[in-house]
């Protein structure tokens, strides 16, 4: 399961370099989005995949009976996805702006508006 997660990160980043690189800023911001998405698959997949197993220690045990899961990449791509969600609503309000200005989303021509 880990050499399919790896293949679809691998593709999730290479198309958010992709998106990042084109004129649009609209295409940025989605780039940037995938790009926080696939960091975010990829903490989890380093983090190890359990499945069915909680991150629970039996009241009075010192050490888990089983295999359990780490709560702390959990807690990490959680507060990750708060942050991509609040850049996210930042980017959007930025662009929408922006387009109002300059009436175009095209990078090279925002350029032409500095002088």
């Amino acid at each position: 399961m880990e050499h399919l997660m790896a293949y679809i990160i691998g593709i999730l980043f290479g198309s958010a370099v992709y998106m990042m690189l084109r004129r649009s800023i609209v295409k940025l911001v989605i780039g940037l989005m995938i790009l926080s998405n696939a960091a975010n698959l990829l903490i989890f997949t380093v983090a190890g995949m359990t499945r069915g197993a909680p991150p629970l220690i039996a009241e009075g045990a010192l050490m888990p009976e089983g295999a359990v899961a780490d709560p702390l990449p959990q807690a990490l791509v959680l507060t990750a996805i708060v942050i991509a969600f609040g850049v996210l609503a930042f980017a959007v309000v930025l662009i929408h702006r922006a387009y109002e200005v300059v009436g175009n989303d095209d990078l090279d021509q925002m350029k032409d508006t500095d002088t």
